[in-house]
């Protein structure tokens, strides 16, 4: 008996959502010790070339497809919210290289986290949206809204205790500009949850 293909693109959406989870796994192992962040660097930049790539797949699928499983506009505008979701660690973690950040950071392990659970909300949320299976989705939206708000405080909590305790003005700014890069990556989980709340709404 012959398994019927899947969609392309769900497919290629499934794709992306699985090589987030990778990156975020990574990312979170990666900045628990700093040990190589040129080797670092360059790993996260390869996924976020391998998202590119289904960005690019799912554009071309939609110039030669009439008719699409769910709106045009909103597999263009969930494939846009994702790939926000990769740039977003592959700039934090260029800036690690970029500013010679060597030594683990409490508060960067604690965003690492919370990505690292939203990459596995987000995944979750984006099979079911394969399998059709809308309604259930609304359990992980919610989820990743409540780590994004985790997020925002986890922000003024480490700004906060930033400007107590260092005093090197550069330190101070490299430090602040990563935290506020990785709150921002919490906000493109969000703003997948968002995109796909609209998707229920308008598929239910």
């Amino acid at each position: 008996m012959r398994v019927k293909k899947k969609d392309i693109f769900f497919q290629t959406l499934e794709d992306m959502a699985d090589t987030i989870v990778h990156s975020a796994d990574y990312f979170a192992q990666q900045v628990a010790e700093f040990k190589d962040v040129e080797a670092f660097a360059k790993k996260m930049k390869e996924y976020e070339s391998k998202c590119d790539e289904y960005t690019h797949r799912i554009i071309v699928e939609l110039n030669k497809t009439f008719i699409t499983p769910i709106e045009r506009d909103d597999i263009m505008h969930l494939i846009t919210a994702l790939d926000d979701v990769i740039d977003g660690l592959e700039a934090s973690t260029s800036r690690f290289f970029m500013y010679h950040l060597t030594e683990p950071d409490e508060y960067i392990a604690r965003f690492a986290e919370i990505l690292r659970n939203s990459a596995y909300e987000i995944q979750k949320a984006i099979h079911l949206l394969s399998q059709k299976k809308l309604l259930a989705i609304r359990e992980y939206t919610i989820r990743l809204n409540d780590l994004e708000n985790q997020g925002d405080e986890l922000l003024r909590i480490c700004i906060k205790e930033l400007f107590m305790k260092v005093t090197d003005p550069i330190v101070l700014i490299k430090k602040k500009e990563i935290y506020e890069r990785l709150e921002t990556t919490t906000d493109a989980c969000e703003k997948v949850a968002n995109m796909l709340e609209s998707i229920i709404m308008r598929n239910s």
